[in-house]
């Protein structure tokens, strides 16, 4: 497999405190992966419709204010890099936590396998997207669930610069188990990756692993405009 710009930068990481934070708290933070120029490129393409398969108004369907688009394939390089640049180095806590969980389902090494794996289920549209939020805008809670398939770890990367472009708009991810329910409030800067659940994770018990449900959001942006890049490994229906 042929290697790309993005594989070189993530294999710089320090992966194994990246799991560390994933199990301790389901989200674990890569600082600066994009650089400003790359942010600015993916936000100022944002009105570029003919990248993208659709556009959803968030208000019509009940999911909060704000919208986002959803790229086509063929992805544009820099997503598409980074998609499959990251997925490696997920895939290993993914399979980890299923089997913690008692989940009979083991991901692939590579992405491509994957997405075939979610091709011949039906599920063959594409899912990274851009998120642009203005004020007033908010995103419900929520888990990104698209088909029988589904890889549960996403990506999102923060495209514009808090206190500068916009006020307000903070990442929120709530987490609720059998007997306790806790928010975390995570600041993140322009560049940014956080790495975190889709759906549920393994915590440790009095008697084994248990399975507690995550959900994440984003807060009321007070002022400005707010664009991020949501990286997510299985495809939809």
């Amino acid at each position: 497999m042929t290697k790309t710009p993005a594989d070189a930068l993530l294999a710089q990481w320090d992966w194994s405190r990246a799991a560390a934070d994933l199990d301790a708290h389901g989200h674990a933070i890569l600082p600066a992966l994009l650089t400003p120029a790359q942010c600015a490129s993916l936000s100022d393409a944002y009105g570029a419709d003919e990248r993208y398969r659709s556009r959803t108004v968030m208000a019509r369907h009940g999911f909060g204010r704000g919208e986002y688009k959803y790229f086509r394939y063929p992805l544009p390089d820099l997503p598409r890099q980074l998609r499959g640049g990251l997925y490696p180095h997920l895939a290993p806590i993914a399979n980890r936590w299923n089997r913690q969980m008692g989940i009979d389902v083991q991901y692939p090494a590579d992405h491509a396998s994957f997405l075939a794996r979610c091709h011949a289920a039906g599920q063959r549209r594409p899912t990274p997207l851009i998120l642009q939020y203005g004020p007033g805008d908010y995103n419900c809670l929520h888990q990104d669930l698209y088909g029988e398939h589904v890889f549960p770890l996403q990506v999102a990367v923060l495209l514009s610069r808090p206190g500068v472009d916009f006020t307000g708009g903070e990442f929120v991810m709530t987490e609720t188990g059998s007997r306790e329910q806790r928010a975390d409030v995570l600041p993140l800067q322009q560049g940014d990756a956080l790495v975190f659940t889709v759906n549920q994770r393994p915590v440790p018990g009095a008697r084994g692993w248990r399975r507690v449900a995550m959900r994440h959001g984003v807060s009321e942006l007070r002022s400005g405009r707010r664009h991020t890049l949501g990286l997510i490994f299985h495809d939809a229906v």
